[in-house]
């Protein structure tokens, strides 16, 4: 317990590990971001980590996953475009009118 009065212990400048050099952000011109997160994982680009969170985070607003659109709803869309052709209704059905006076 040497030293001023209230001044012992804490960190020591230049004391602990150095720290990694971060590598520099890479200049990614602007681009799909699936593509972006493909060509990462092939190796194409190299990107920092927190490109990557971005890119992942953009990702789910720009491309739905196939469980989000539903089977149904893509059976749906396929039967209306196949409807939509040769066998599309004409005329509606004439409206039946009942007056009980």
């Amino acid at each position: 317990m040497a030293g001023a009065k209230g001044r012992s212990g804490g960190a020591r400048p230049g004391a602990g590990r150095k720290a990694k050099p971060k590598p520099p952000p890479v200049l990614i011109a602007e681009c799909d971001m699936l593509k972006l997160l493909q060509d990462v994982a092939t190796g194409k680009v190299e990107a920092t980590p927190l490109q990557v969170r971005a890119a992942i985070a953009a990702v789910q607003y720009t491309h739905a996953k196939k469980g989000e659109g539903g089977k149904k709803e893509e059976q749906a869309d396929k039967a209306k475009k196949a409807g939509a052709g040769r066998f599309a209704a004409g005329t509606p059905p004439p409206k039946l009118v009942v007056s009980n006076k």
